[in-house]
């Protein structure tokens, strides 16, 4: 069955792609949030050229075939664009075959531990473990991650000693019961990151994420090497060659891909088959609620190298003004858990009047 149109609906912010093959069928699949106007204009400039005709249920094949024929441009944005047409393809076939996306994969939807995720470093610890504990009460949540350090920082805090505030603050509040998790966003240098691991250590963190610059594997690795805690990264990287090095040299401890960075749903699946090979745990990314994490809530359903949490951000319209109303049913969390949709497809409807709103565009078979 032949791709016959494929069309974009983009903000600055976040954009969906529709796909049309020959017999009127459809998908829906989302570019990568960020500057997705610009994912957008790749997408039809360099993907639609190479997906229009193309067979849409070989969509491991598609993928491979757009990065060899750009080769010339390795970076993000392609795979940003990638991964709009190859999940809305994964829609598609869920939909044609009515099942979800998760039990083509031999999954079987069901609610999903997750882990709240905070995005706040303009936060005070007090005030910090305070909104952690009300969520906890509210949502059931029995883990949690915080920021520490800054973001690319230099091995510099967001102000003076708010790191260790913050680490001791939220392990009193909510007690040793909680699984706690902290993310640098690529902060420190080897040293400051060993420093800053033991002090996570010593308060029961369990999980120490992206310490380094990402681009500096082998300090990653010095950090890893050096603590107990389980060292996680791996969000921000797009080539699959990166990924083979990361899982042989054991920069990390924990595999994190990003379904919408990486390039879409069939090419973070090749990393989840290099965790389970690797015998690394696998915990994508998924930092907001977009659809990014209906597509993580769905593969982690089905794979076996899964880890034991989703993450599922607490953020709201004060944070992330754009992906309020991007489709329904939203998600939403209960008991510590998250619901896999189980309609055919990724089981959620885009909003029609954020389609409306979009800046629209389309690439079609002659």
């Amino acid at each position: 069955m032949k791709i016959k149109t494929i069309e974009t609906f983009a903000t600055r912010d976040v954009g969906f792609v529709r796909v049309t093959v020959e017999d009127g069928s459809q998908g829906w699949g989302q570019l990568s949030p960020y500057n997705a106007d610009l994912s957008a204009q790749v997408l039809h400039r360099q993907v639609a050229p190479y997906a229009l005709g193309a067979d849409a249920f070989a969509i491991d094949a598609l993928a491979d075939t757009v990065v060899e024929r750009e080769h010339k441009f390795p970076g993000s944005y392609l795979r940003r664009a990638i991964g709009g047409v190859d999940t809305a393809l994964w829609d598609l076939r869920g939909k044609r075959e009515g099942k979800s996306v998760c039990e083509l994969l031999g999954g079987t939807p069901r609610p999903l531990r997750v882990y709240a995720s905070s995005m706040k470093r303009d936060i005070t610890p007090v005030a910090e473990a305070e909104r952690l504990a009300r969520l906890r009460d509210e949502c059931g949540y029995d883990a949690f991650k915080i920021r520490v350090g800054s973001e690319c920082g230099h091995d510099v805090d967001e102000w003076p000693g708010r790191t260790e505030e913050i680490v001791a603050v939220v392990r009193r509040t909510l007690g040793d019961d909680a699984v706690l998790l902290a993310d640098a966003n690529s902060c420190y240098t080897p040293a400051r990151a060993i420093e800053v691991g033991r002090l996570l250590e010593d308060h029961g963190f369990s999980h120490f994420e992206e310490p380094c610059p990402y681009w500096e594997l082998d300090w990653t690795k010095q950090v890893a090497d050096a603590l107990d805690i389980d060292v996680t990264g791996g969000e921000q990287d797009c080539s699959l060659a990166q990924w083979r090095r990361m899982a042989a040299m054991r920069a990390v401890d924990v595999l994190q891909p990003d379904i919408c960075y990486l390039g879409g749903l069939s090419r973070t699946l090749r990393v989840a088959e290099l965790a389970r090979a690797s015998g690394l745990p696998c915990t994508p990314h998924s930092a907001n609620l977009s659809m990014v994490t209906v597509f993580t809530l769905h593969m982690m359903g089905a794979i076996e190298s899964a880890g034991p949490y989703v993450e599922f951000s607490i953020e709201g319209a004060d944070y992330y003004p754009w992906q309020d109303g991007l489709f329904q049913p939203a998600l939403v969390a209960r008991d510590g858990k998250v619901q896999i949709p189980d309609g055919p497809g990724w089981g959620v409807e885009i909003s029609r009047a954020w389609l409306e709103r979009s800046e629209y565009q389309s690439s079609a078979l002659d």
